[in-house]
């Protein structure tokens, strides 16, 4: 039980952080980065949802928004975007199942085995969770290092050329700790249920066990009080 407790509240750790990673990944502002700090007097980052200048000097920060999502944008932008929501939803709803299947939650008290289950989908929302996390984060990050890469190669330069950011590390972070997470909830929760299944069967099993001897301990004895009765009544009878 208790290591049972301690995978349940490692997995919770992880999921937790997964979560807000993804989550902090999809909306914020530097998925790129300009690579070429010491010929600019501003930073500039790129999201999945507006790009954002800030002077270096005195920190200001002015963003602009990208047209609606209604609007044409690039592929890249466009999957990167629906894979991380997708990714935002499962693992934070493979969170909150994960919290109501915790052992220290009220929550269906008298049913470990339900409980268990909980959290064995938990565990397989968060490893599903961590597939389209990691594929848009990589996605998009091998993408910008090959056009930085090709306008090398080619020796263009254009004044501003960009390198992938910590928003882009935050979503592999978080999908990363997804697989952590979901590989200890559904293998190691697993074992726990097979374990709990077969204590509850033996114990089943002893007390139809139990339950049967006493019946035919019952049955035995039955006839052969019955006959002493028997017996007795026919002695007086004949005195």
């Amino acid at each position: 039980a208790g290591m049972r407790f301690f995978l349940q509240y490692v997995g919770c750790f992880f999921a937790f952080f997964s979560a807000g990673f993804l989550i902090t990944s999809t909306w914020t502002d530097c998925w790129m980065v300009n690579a070429d700090d010491s010929l600019e007097v501003s930073t500039k980052c790129r999201g999945l949802w507006w790009e954002c200048v800030t002077n270096v000097f005195d920190g200001i920060q002015t963003c602009d928004e990208y047209d609606s999502i209604y609007a044409e944008h690039p592929v890249k932008l466009v999957l990167t975007r629906a894979m991380m929501i997708t990714a935002d939803i499962l693992s934070g709803f493979g969170f909150l199942f994960l919290v109501l299947g915790l052992d220290c939650v009220k929550f269906l008290p008298d049913e470990p085995l339900i409980k268990l289950r909980i959290c064995l989908v938990s565990g397989v929302m968060l490893l599903i969770a961590g597939l389209p996390g990691i594929t848009g984060s990589v996605w998009y990050a091998v993408d910008v290092y090959v056009e930085r890469s090709s306008l090398l190669f080619h020796n263009v330069f254009l004044g501003i050329q960009y390198k992938f950011g910590w928003s882009c590390w935050l979503g592999m972070a978080g999908s990363l700790g997804c697989f952590l997470s979901g590989s200890l909830l559904t293998y190691c929760m697993y074992l726990f249920r097979e374990t709990s299944s077969g204590r509850l069967h033996s114990a089943y099993s002893l007390r139809k066990g139990y339950s049967s001897a006493a019946t035919i301990v019952t049955n035995v004895h039955l006839p052969s009080s019955q006959t002493a009765t028997a017996k007795m009544y026919a002695v007086d009878t004949r005195v």
